[in-house]
């Protein structure tokens, strides 16, 4: 590489004159060189437009063609996923309403159950406080009854003890009885 370097320059030196081409002045506008330059002007832009026409612009319109197709399948299959994507979303959707409203029967049926145990049981318990309270109005009646004749009892002992006492005689006790009974009657129908 060296070697080739040192040539190249030892040639430029001899050929300094040749190179700025300073004697004869441009050679592009001395028209002695005008046929040769059109030769190879014409030569290298008409391959410079073969290769572009058959070599590059093939390759490029190839690629535009193979994005244009692939671009379209992009879209096609973004479509695709697209509605695929809504199909799901609308069953989705669905799944939901349906999950709502199977969610709101078991909800009013769990209602009408609670509902009607909550009726049975206040029912039931109405019929016992109800019994409980025929159970004691039975009992104050019995209460009454048994308390009214052991008074009517102890209040005939007592007059015909007062009687006893103030008179110094003893009184029949079935009059006296009687007397207690009929009083305690006309007393205890204010009550009753």
């Amino acid at each position: 590489m060296k070697i080739f370097g040192t040539a190249l320059s030892i040639i430029l030196v001899l050929n300094v004159s040749l190179v700025y081409g300073a004697e004869k002045g441009m050679p592009q506008l001395n028209p002695e060189f005008w046929l040769a330059q059109i030769f190879w002007l014409t030569l290298i832009f008409s391959s410079l437009y073969l290769a572009i026409w058959k070599i590059f612009l093939p390759k490029i319109a190839n690629n535009i063609e193979n994005r244009k197709s692939k671009v379209a399948n992009d879209i096609n299959e973004t479509q695709k996923i697209k509605e695929n994507v809504e199909k799901k979303l609308e069953e989705y959707n669905q799944k939901i309403d349906e999950a709502k409203k199977e969610s709101k029967k078991i909800i009013e049926n769990n209602k009408k159950i609670l509902e009607s145990e909550i009726k049975k049981k206040n029912d039931k318990f109405n019929e016992e406080i109800e019994k409980e309270l025929l159970s004691i109005e039975k009992e104050i009646r019995d209460l009454k009854k048994t308390s009214i004749s052991s008074i009517n009892k102890i209040a005939v002992e007592i007059a015909s003890e007062i009687i006893k006492k103030t008179v110094g005689t003893e009184i029949n006790m079935s009059n006296a009885s009687a007397i207690v009974e009929d009083i305690s009657k006309k007393k205890v129908e204010k009550f009753l």
